[in-house]
């Protein structure tokens, strides 16, 4: 699983928007992560049989290219990736289903992704978000056949119940402080060649990626006081430009070598 998740973090940040990537490119990259080239392709060949990935063919050189749905999940994690903290509208989205034990297995997978896109959950069958895309939960509703199951709204509030202790209970703040102040308190770190700066990148954005499951971007005016969000994201930037720039000359001679 490991090596599948890296491989998404490769796919999500140095093959967008093309989504396609030469198996070479793949071998070396995971190669420098310390992923040897049987488990690579292992990965690869379990993300195919999974649908994630298609094989393509050109020539005598092999490309693999993300399916439809994994695309579009990249492109959601790229989005609350690389911003934080807009300005609230004081709306809320939410979503209310009632799925049958039938469909636990899509239940299940519908409701990851619903964290995926930013939602989170105060009570069993409800879910909500202050920032999330309507949109993108709408098309995850279809996706999914939930139609007939799901209702998905905007409100301008909740009764009485206050707009912090609602986002308590619904997300992870406090495993998320944790992992930003473990991040915060890390030395910047000088990488000393292309390689290195490439290796410290992916393991950045990596993390990043872990934390969109504990903190959904929240704006400003909902977050607890002290929360580290805000502080962790500009320190993410900051560190993911310095580290591309680094590596830049990396990922061009590897990109030459695909052509």
């Amino acid at each position: 699983m490991r090596a599948r998740s890296y491989l998404f973090t490769l796919y999500m940040e140095y093959l967008y928007p093309q989504n396609r990537a030469w198996v070479g490119d793949l071998i070396r990259w995971m190669e420098l992560l310390e992923f040897s080239e049987p488990a690579v392709r292992a990965a690869l060949s379990r993300s195919a049989k999974r649908g994630w990935i298609v094989p393509e063919r050109v020539g005598r050189k092999a490309y693999y290219r993300l399916s439809a749905r994994v695309a579009w999940q990249v492109q959601t994690v790229r989005s609350r990736l690389y911003s934080y903290g807009s300005p609230w509208d004081g709306r809320w989205r939410i979503l209310v289903y009632a799925v049958p034990e039938a469909k636990r297995t899509v239940r299940d997978r519908f409701r990851n992704e619903l964290v995926l896109l930013g939602f989170g959950t105060p009570t069993p069958g409800v879910w909500i978000s202050p920032n999330a895309s309507l949109e993108a939960a709408g098309n995850l509703i279809q996706f999914y056949g939930l139609e007939d199951y799901v209702e998905l709204f905007q409100a301008e509030r909740f009764s009485s119940t206050e707009p912090l202790r609602l986002i308590q209970k619904s997300f992870n703040l406090e495993e998320a402080q944790k992992r930003y102040r473990a991040f915060l308190a890390q030395p910047p770190g000088e990488p000393q060649s292309p390689e290195e700066a490439f290796v410290q990148l992916t393991g950045l954005i990596h993390e990043a990626r872990k934390n969109l499951f504990l903190d959904p971007g929240l704006p400003p005016e909902l977050t607890p006081p002290g929360f580290l969000g805000v502080q962790a994201k500009e320190r993410f930037l900051e560190r993911y430009t310095r580290l591309s720039t680094a590596a830049n000359p990396l990922l061009e001679q590897q990109n030459a070598a695909a052509d």
